[in-house]
């Protein structure tokens, strides 16, 4: 990520994050505002990126009852990973209609076999922000790698999500499954 002032990023409302989460989503949308610099998109594209890393954890924080209320049909996911789907609910409830985006904030701690450009970014920017602890400079360098090889970092943050995951001990919900089936199988579309 670059050296520049990462700026307050307003949350909605509803949202429920500590201090520390509320950091986490700031370098998340900094870090994708950055790529989608990179990568050129068109306005509205950086619009949604934008948007991806404001939402995607907004309800990381709020209690269980709340995450189970909205993301309850989620149930093989455990309680830790239903903040996505609790968030896009949220979100859909409010009247937001950009499917990429509420899909991109849904699944962007389990992956999707059907994501565009937007989910992928995000998935790999929750992962890849430079606040996290482990692997700072192989993050670091993925991060800086993205915007010339997307294809090729989404497969290796893929790889050490799934790793990680296994390690959990945690059950691996069925859309992790099918989005690493069709990153190693091709069949997904670059990044």
């Amino acid at each position: 990520m670059s050296t520049h002032t990462v700026l307050s990023v307003e949350l909605p409302g509803w949202a429920q994050v500590t201090e520390k989460r509320r950091e986490h989503i700031q370098r998340v949308t900094a870090l994708l505002d950055e790529w989608a610099v990179k990568l050129s998109l068109p306005g509205e594209e950086r619009i949604a990126w934008h948007d991806a890393g404001r939402y995607h954890d907004a309800l990381r924080d709020a209690p269980d009852a709340v995450l189970r209320e909205l993301g309850g049909n989620s149930p093989d996911y455990p309680i830790e990973m239903l903040h996505g789907p609790a968030a896009a609910e949220q979100l859909q409830r409010e009247g937001e209609r950009r499917t990429e985006l509420l899909d991109a904030v849904r699944f962007h701690t389990v992956g999707s076999a059907h994501w565009g450009r937007l989910g992928r970014a995000l998935y790999m920017a929750d992962y890849l922000e430079p606040g996290r602890a482990s692997n700072r400079e192989r993050r670091a360098e993925l991060a800086r790698r993205l915007p010339d090889d997307p294809a090729g970092v989404l497969r290796e943050v893929a790889q050490m999500r799934l790793s990680r995951l296994v390690t959990s001990g945690w059950p691996i919900p069925e859309p992790t499954v099918r989005f690493w089936n069709s990153l190693v199988a091709g069949s997904s579309a670059p990044a």
